[in-house]
């Protein structure tokens, strides 16, 4: 996977802005929100989605520390990649989402010889403009590897994945996958207009 190291990232939730004492927020108080800065032919990027219920995003504390955009995650925060789903933006270099695919698969298998892949299915809203192509790496050490590559189109200069590690098996597999499945399905992107982060806006 490729990280795009040399952006920034802002992330807003609306739940933050909420009044307290709500006990079950509503998926417009679970929407997140990271931004990053043009970087040469990228312009500056938002992408959009919706925080499953009961977890917690991050942008500028643990995701920074590992080298991505966002993170989220179950309970507390502990280091391991098991069941942290994880946005990683980058200047496309590639044309394709089939040719992120290859180079990915390529180096995966050279990690992991014996592993194997399937296909994983996701069905972004067409309306939002962004196409996406999911697999599963199911490791020999029963460790597997969900990642989802997105292209918001040629003229946004950007790539995109989402991705996460969890255990072969689990009583609740596939229930956090279906979660892990509806963020990548709920996500988009908007141009970031630069400035300061005062100023800075998002446009579709």
């Amino acid at each position: 996977m490729r990280v795009w190291l040399g952006a920034w990232a802002l992330i807003l939730t609306t739940a933050g802005m909420a009044a307290h004492g709500t006990d079950r927020p509503t998926p417009d108080e679970r929407m997140v929100i990271v931004y990053g800065k043009a970087d040469g032919a990228a312009s500056g990027w938002a992408i959009n989605t919706i925080r499953p219920a009961g977890w917690t995003s991050d942008c500028c504390q643990y995701a920074r520390a590992i080298g991505v955009n966002l993170v989220m995650y179950r309970g507390d925060w502990t280091g391991e990649p098991d069941r942290v789903i994880v946005l990683n933006v980058w200047p496309r270099k590639l044309p394709t989402l089939e040719a992120e695919w290859q180079d990915d698969r390529k180096h995966y298998l050279q990690v992991d010889p014996a592993g194997k892949f399937e296909a994983f299915s996701v069905m972004p809203d067409p309306k939002k403009g962004m196409t996406c192509s999911g697999g599963i790496y199911h490791g020999t050490d029963r460790v597997d590897d969900v990642v989802v590559f997105c292209d918001p189109g040629k003229a946004t200069g950007i790539h995109l994945s989402w991705s996460m590690t969890l255990a072969s098996t689990g009583a609740d597999r596939a229930q956090v996958l279906d979660q892990f499945r509806q963020v990548v399905e709920q996500s988009f992107y908007m141009k970031y207009v630069g400035g300061p982060e005062q100023t800075g806006k998002a446009k579709r």
